[in-house]
């Protein structure tokens, strides 16, 4: 059974970060010239405070009529006290459940206190179609007769 801690060492080792005070629109700016979805926030002593996705924005700047050139992060993103969260040790099938179950795609991956990375559905889905392929490649050889 594959792990969370499986997931992040095939991820870029890189955790990208934003202040809370930063603008909205320099988070979407990260986020498009890294490709990704979400950002950690992190307060000055690089302690979590919260994390800011696509979804925070579309749900509280467009629909609520802001404007990301004058809103902070912190007016927007899910505080750290209602982040949904995982351990490196929980099963990549038990993400999949709480993703699934609470309608998110990003949930950030903490050790002991400390954040250690960040998956996404899309790492998830990954995972585990290539953990099926796997167990039908076996299966298939087993029936095949060669083992």
């Amino acid at each position: 059974m594959q792990k969370v801690s499986d997931l992040l060492k095939s991820k870029v080792k890189q955790l990208w970060t934003i202040l809370p005070e930063a603008l909205v629109l320099d988070a979407l700016k990260l986020m498009a010239e890294k490709e990704i979805g979400a950002l950690m926030v992190v307060d000055k002593k690089d302690k979590v405070v919260g994390i800011i996705t696509e979804r925070d924005y579309a749900r509280k700047i467009i629909l609520k009529g802001k404007t990301s050139m004058k809103t902070s992060v912190k007016e927007i993103m899910t505080p750290s006290n209602k982040m949904y969260t995982v351990k490196p040790d929980t099963p990549v099938e038990d993400c999949m459940v709480l993703m699934t179950g609470k309608h998110i795609r990003h949930v950030p991956v903490f050790d002991g206190g400390k954040f250690v990375g960040l998956i996404s559905i899309g790492d998830v889905v990954k995972s585990t179609i290539s953990q099926k392929d796997i167990l039908i490649d076996h299966l298939s050889d087993y029936i095949g007769g060669k083992y």
